[in-house]
């Protein structure tokens, strides 16, 4: 979805190019696939971050394509609103000490991007949704200019038939109607790349499914929208909702582009790319002229260059990477993870993330017979909807009906064998252990972001009205992220 586009609408010529080039792309990976060696390597982490730029007083600041022309920064991307930008942060080895430098990056870039927002009284935060964020901050005035953003909606819209519904229900409900899809710029997330081995993926991919409702339960930061409490992870559905552009009166309904997934993978990482190539419309029609099956004969690696575009608009949790880069590898993009609330947070659930899904790789294939893929789908969104609260099916190979455990005495059975798995994939314990210990400390006090939001905002709201509760809770959550203390530690 970084890749530049300068066509706004695309002809049905256009399209079926497309579609034959991306089963053409298909083919050469599945090939690609087979070679020996294929994508084997050191293993490396990378990071992508989203972030809210505000003003003063914690409102939207519409800046980002002039920070990013004064910065000229190649990190640095447009995101769909005005007020958001993306940081890619630099890949490292995980043997490298991976967490640490992109902590190190993390707080460099932020000082940066500040002393340049400084000129409009503005900064940026890392939180999930915006938590002064205001109805009117959203709607096609406040999208960035540019035509990839501008085809994207026009896409959506015309395979949608009508205006994107959001439904949300919580402490509160919200109900509303956009014809654009810029309530999807609402969302900003940390998301997190690691390098999978090709004969490793399926059990890899699998394993991160099945622990992904319990990181999002700990790591949720997200619980309102336009002053509504809803869900503890609201970006989840409301990212799901902004662009689903499912037909709303079709008989046979196809999964949301946004999703947890349709089933667990048996073979690999194909599956995945296949099943996004057959199931979802293209969104861009741009060709590369590579002959992918003749650069694969040629013993070399092609760029796939419709593939990968195609999959930046299926916007799955977990996503598979193809990178071409490196001598070509394979990659798992965890997406669910929100922005916030403070950058050592971020990392402690990368770490989390990592590390349960090794933890849970081992014996996953003789858990998923105890597990159908529906019953984790459910476990997602129970997670981001109650968080810590929530009670969660977890799968065991002796068990004889499904039995519901409630989040914090999932992790507190599973967290001990964390750093072992970690130390057995090649981190380094001086690397990790620090992280590990914020994830110890969060769930040990039992505060997310989410809860220390909701429960700011409730002590506030017994002296001010609810939009100024809001303004001073975002104050104070400005203060704490940017003296990057954990959130364990928020008073």
């Amino acid at each position: 979805m970084g890749r530049e586009i300068t066509a706004t609408s695309f002809s049905s010529e256009q399209f079926e190019r497309f579609g034959t080039r991306l089963r053409g792309n298909l083919q050469a990976l599945e090939t690609l696939l087979q070679r020996p060696g294929f994508g084997t390597g050191d293993l490396s982490f990378g990071a992508e971050l989203e972030l809210y730029i505000v003003d003063s007083q914690g409102q939207p600041l519409h800046v980002n394509q002039e920070i990013i022309a004064q910065l000229d920064d190649p990190h640095l991307t447009l995101e769909l609103n005005r007020y958001n930008l993306e940081y890619n942060f630099t890949p490292c080895q995980i043997a490298d000490r991976c967490f640490h430098q992109t902590q190190a990056e993390a707080l460099a870039a932020v000082s940066k991007i500040n002393a340049c927002a400084a000129q409009w009284d503005g900064s940026v935060v890392p939180v999930g949704i915006l938590p002064t964020l205001q109805q009117s901050d959203t709607g096609y005035q406040a999208m960035t200019k540019l035509p990839r953003f501008e085809a994207l909606t026009r896409e959506l819209s015309e395979i949608r038939g009508g205006p994107f519904t959001v439904a949300i229900s919580g402490d509160d409900t919200l109900q509303l109607a956009m014809d654009d899809v810029t309530l999807e710029g609402a969302c900003t997330s940390f998301q997190i790349h690691l390098r999978v081995p090709p004969a490793e993926y399926a059990d890899f991919y699998n394993a991160a499914q099945l622990i992904t409702p319990l990181v999002v339960a700990l790591a949720a930061n997200s619980p309102t929208l336009f002053g509504h409490r809803l869900w503890h992870e609201t970006r989840i559905p409301l990212f799901k909702q902004s662009i689903d552009c499912r037909p709303k009166d079709s008989m046979h309904p196809m999964p949301a582009r946004v999703n947890f997934g349709n089933n667990w993978i048996r073979a690999g990482i194909f599956e995945l790319f296949a099943e996004g190539a057959m199931l979802y419309r293209p969104i861009f029609a741009v060709c590369d002229d590579e002959d992918p099956m003749a650069v694969v004969r040629a013993g070399a690696v092609p760029a796939l260059q419709e593939m990968r575009l195609h999959q930046g608009t299926v916007w799955l949790w977990n996503r598979p990477v193809y990178d071409p880069g490196d001598g070509g590898h394979l990659r798992i993009e965890f997406r669910s993870l929100p922005a916030g609330p403070s950058i050592v947070d971020m990392l402690a659930n990368a770490v989390l993330a990592i590390g349960l899904t090794k933890v849970m790789q081992g014996s996953i294939r003789e858990l998923l017979p105890a597990i159908p893929f529906n019953y984790c789908v459910a476990n997602f969104y129970r997670a981001a909807q109650s968080g810590l609260d929530a009670e969660l099916f977890w799968p065991s190979a002796t068990q004889s009906q499904p039995e519901y455990f409630p989040v914090p005495e999932l992790l507190e059975r599973l967290l001990p064998r964390v750093p072992e798995k970690l130390l057995e994939t090649g981190f380094r314990e001086d690397d990790f252990r620090p992280f590990f210990q914020v994830i110890e400390e969060r769930l040990a006090v039992r505060r997310t972001g989410a809860r220390w939001q909701l429960e700011k905002v409730a002590e506030l709201r017994r002296d001010l009205h609810k939009r100024e509760a809001l303004t001073e809770m975002f104050r104070q959550y400005r203060a704490n992220s940017a003296a990057n203390i954990p959130v364990a530690r928020w008073q």
